[in-house]
């Protein structure tokens, strides 16, 4: 097989979110953020396995992503959506019975208008400047949002994985301001609020990146594990060099593997002659460039000719190749190709 191996463990997602609920306010209900398609990990299995461990509550990103959720779960569960109610949104929010976070005062009245009596939330901005009503905005509808009852106001915090960032407490005190005595159901944080602590809770916690293993819930499972198989091994002489442009070249001899996955597969160019693969226990250097199908991988220190070399394992988290990278561990997990051979386990 010239593809690789990316097992998917939900029993660690589950597993996560255990841990994240347990670490939420008494009281406070956990949520769960499968947009993104699960963050690349498929969000039908990823919201079934939630679901078997407790979550009625997930969040995505656009009305488009929900299928994929109601296809395995078709009742006991309100999926909220971040984007609002979009124009064209309208059929499948009733259709899918769906809760957009509404985001500003024309968002309201185009579901208000189109969905009377249909169940809402509202997306408030505290500062992030991305998504949501400004303090402004809010005023001027708010008197009219209660008494249409939302299931939910919520806002985002911009620098939550930053626990001594400043921004925090400012978005803090301005959600507090906006949504104090108003007896509506709340919710500011997601991974990096829960770790902040009980004050940011509210009733509601949205974790995301710490299910799926990445910074900043530093306590997390890892729940992929990527092995690519090696395609061919060869033997180069001091002075060759390997891969396009020529950029990594022979000081020794040198035992040179070539590895079934390139940019295409989400392996970014940046990892490019500094990017670390595993042997088992073993650590080798990517020589070269990444190309799109294909990496070399020094292995002359090496005993053995291996079958396949992992990038992603115990040895080397999500956040490990992020850094390689230049990145974050979202976007290695939302830039998985499709061409991995996909195994989800339970255990």
């Amino acid at each position: 097989m010239s593809i690789g191996n990316l097992t998917i463990n939900l029993k660690g997602i589950s597993n996560n979110w255990t841990a994240l609920d347990q670490l939420s306010a008494k009281k406070v209900e956990t949520a769960a953020v499968v947009k993104a398609d699960g963050y690349g990990l498929d969000a039908g299995r990823v919201a079934q396995a939630l679901y078997q461990a407790g979550v009625r509550q997930f969040f995505v990103a656009a009305a488009e992503e929900a299928a994929a959720i109601r296809m395995e779960i078709t009742e006991d569960v309100n999926i909220f959506i971040f984007s609002g109610h979009m124009r064209g949104d309208t059929e499948i929010i009733h259709d899918l019975n769906l809760i957009p976070l509404l985001n500003s005062f024309n968002q309201l009245t185009r579901h208000v208008e189109t969905l009377p009596g249909y169940p809402f939330g509202v997306q408030l901005d505290t500062g992030m400047n991305r998504l949501g009503m400004e303090p402004s905005e809010w005023d001027a509808v708010r008197e009219m949002v209660i008494t249409l009852k939302p299931e939910l106001v919520m806002s985002h915090l911009a620098c939550a994985d930053e626990p001594d960032h400043p921004m925090n407490q400012k978005q803090l005190n301005i959600f507090r301001s906006m949504t104090d005595g108003l007896n509506l159901k709340r919710s500011l944080s997601a991974t990096g609020g829960i770790l902040l602590g009980p004050n940011y809770h509210f009733d509601m916690t949205r974790p995301g990146i710490g299910l799926y293993g990445g910074f900043p819930f530093s306590d997390s499972n890892q729940v992929i594990q990527l092995s690519l198989p090696v395609i061919q091994i060869r033997d180069i002489e001091i002075g060759e060099t390997v891969g396009y442009g020529c950029t990594w070249k022979a000081d020794v001899p040198s035992r040179i593997a070539t590895v079934a996955a390139g940019y295409a597969d989400g392996l970014m160019r940046t990892i490019s002659s500094k990017g670390k693969v595993w042997a088992g226990d073993k650590v080798c250097q990517i020589a070269g460039r990444v190309s799109m199908d294909m990496i070399g991988v020094d292995i002359t220190h090496l005993e053995y000719d291996p079958n396949d070399l992992e990038i992603i394992s115990k040895y080397q988290n999500i956040d490990d190749l992020a850094g390689m990278a230049g990145t974050i561990g979202y976007e290695i997990l939302t830039s998985l190709g499709s061409r991995y051979n996909r195994r989800y386990v339970s255990e």
